[in-house]
């Protein structure tokens, strides 16, 4: 430890995480749907990458994007579920300084692949509705798998510098955060330091990968939309925007919670706890669970590869 400027600069050795402000002694009970939230997630996602692991037919683009899609979300998920959990299921609401980077880390990293990947998901939609005759010729396996290796390496990446960039800065006292995991918009107001460099890296992560995406994603929206009132036939301006219509969910689903949680970190310095704790619950759980649910009601593909495999199942018992 040292003094500097009349204050006592450290670097913390833990953090301390919230569950839900107000109501701490009913957190055995919210652990309940906390855990059951975790369950839909791991089972959805799961039965969603299994399926089209398992089913030559739906080894397409389409379908490997929306495996890659639930594969982040997985991967997000289990980045929280140890804190989450371990919150409201035993009270521990404290995590190392190092193992809090760690899941900052990856809990950002796999938020990046989500939104990259539904950026690759729009770009798929507009091909196959812009030039279908040409869709598996432009989209091939190699350029799919392709995609998601850059994906996962501009994840990490982008995402690498930002824990060592948190590591130099001097830690005054406080040591509270205001979720039950650990994020960078919410570490990054503890610090006591210099923070400049921290915040023009931060910027430049989020305008080079959601600012960006999501314009382009909107971009790709608004060409489909032109391909589809020039198609001639009502019935096939319908069953152009059908196919997009369990991506728009995604997207929704993706964004909106993300940007709630972004304006209550920049703005809501004077906000209720208990919004914190709503909007980042939101943006943690919303999305891994609606969009197993939307892809399997929405894609009858998806529905036949799931029925398909309870039938194997149950006929093997």
């Amino acid at each position: 430890m040292k003094s500097s400027n009349n204050s006592l600069e450290f670097l913390p050795t833990t953090f301390i995480l919230v569950g839900i402000p107000g109501l701490e002694e009913e957190h055995i009970w919210m652990s309940i749907p906390f855990s059951l939230m975790y369950i839909i997630i791991f089972l959805g996602n799961g039965t969603i990458i299994h399926v089209i692991r398992t089913d030559a037919a739906l080894h397409q683009p389409m379908y490997l994007f929306l495996a890659m899609l639930a594969l982040a979300e997985v991967g997000v998920s289990a980045s929280t579920l140890p804190t989450v959990l371990g919150i409201f299921l035993f009270g521990t609401t404290e995590i190392s300084f190092d193992a809090c980077l760690l899941q900052m880390f990856s809990i950002h990293s796999f938020s990046i692949m989500e939104s990259a990947v539904l950026l690759a998901m729009s770009v798929d939609r507009f091909v196959a509705i812009y030039s279908p005759l040409r869709y598996t010729a432009i989209l091939t396996l190699p350029r799919i798998f392709g995609t998601g290796a850059v994906i996962g390496l501009k994840s990490i990446m982008l995402m690498a510098p930002l824990p060592m960039l948190l590591r130099r800065l001097p830690f005054c006292g406080h040591n509270a955060l205001s979720h039950s995991y650990c994020l960078h918009p919410n570490l990054i107001h503890l610090p006591c330091g210099d923070i400049s460099i921290n915040n023009i890296y931060g910027l430049f992560i989020v305008t080079s990968t959601f600012g960006l995406d999501s314009l382009l994603i909107v971009v790709s929206y608004g060409l489909i939309l032109h391909t589809v009132l020039n198609i001639a036939t009502k019935e096939g301006r319908k069953k152009a925007l059908n196919t997009c219509g369990s991506h728009v969910c995604a997207v929704l689903a993706y964004y909106v919670p993300m940007i709630g949680l972004s304006m209550v970190h920049r703005f809501g310095h004077h906000v209720s706890p208990l919004l914190h704790a709503m909007m980042a619950n939101a943006y943690l759980f919303f999305p891994p669970v609606v969009n197993p649910i939307v892809y399997s009601i929405k894609t009858k593909e998806i529905r036949r590869g799931i029925v398909r495999m309870l039938s194997e199942k149950r006929s093997r018992v």
